[in-house]
């Protein structure tokens, strides 16, 4: 399955070339605007610039991004990108075969920090759709999993009820819906039967978080 890029570069003449080129090599480009929440999140985005960034992160803490430093940047520079939270810098002016490795390497990267997390005991294995607690195996719905799993991506963090049920139902509208409750009680108490501790936990006023305190294994 080819990978989804999106191409945030203010100057024409460098999107242009991205966007054709990346093309021929595999990838679909979703997108050239503004870094705003795009429609799906995209597999990896590409910035002209190191200040969006912090927008990019304010819809997605997951998505990699490679930032493309202007010409004349300097290391002060490079720091400030990835301060900001970028996975890669390249300055320009740039040679497109390594940018293009660059990219392939970041991809390989996220896609291998997203295949198996553990924590506090509970494991999830993204490759076969596998939860287990303790090493016994836990059966969740199709959602159940979902759930568990963006839960899982930070699992300390309180995600808010609006950002589970757009990135794991793909709901669009603020309309009340008993469904994510519904869903994270069901999940709580089958990691709950399985013999694992407090998992996801009503954080009142906002929304859920996978744990109180994680203690992530290898």
């Amino acid at each position: 399955m080819e990978a989804a890029l999106l191409i945030a570069e203010p100057e024409a003449e460098t999107r242009g070339f991205l966007e054709r080129h990346l093309a021929d090599d595999g990838f679909q480009v979703v997108g050239s605007e503004a870094p705003e929440p795009p429609e799906l999140e995209p597999d990896l985005v590409l910035l002209g610039e190191a200040t969006p960034v912090a927008d990019v992160r304010t819809w997605s803490r997951e998505v990699p991004v490679i930032v493309l430093g202007r010409t004349g940047s300097d290391s002060i520079d490079r720091v400030r990108a990835f301060e900001r939270g970028c996975d890669d810098y390249v300055p320009e002016p740039f040679h497109y075969e390594e940018l293009l490795a660059r990219i392939r390497a970041v991809l390989r990267r996220s896609a291998a920090a997203r295949e198996h997390v553990e924590v506090a005991g509970l494991s999830i294995d993204r490759g076969t759709r596998r939860v287990a607690v303790g090493g016994r195996p836990v059966a969740l719905a199709a959602k159940e999993y979902e759930l568990l799993v963006k839960l899982a991506s930070e699992p300390a963090r309180v995600f808010t009820k609006e950002e589970l049920l757009r990135d794991v139902w793909n709901f669009r509208s603020k309309g009340r819906t008993r469904t994510l409750d519904s869903h994270a009680c069901r999940l709580r108490r089958k990691l709950a039967d399985a013999g694992g501790g407090e998992f996801v936990v009503n954080q009142w006023g906002v929304c859920y978080r996978l744990v109180e305190e994680p203690q992530l294994g290898g």
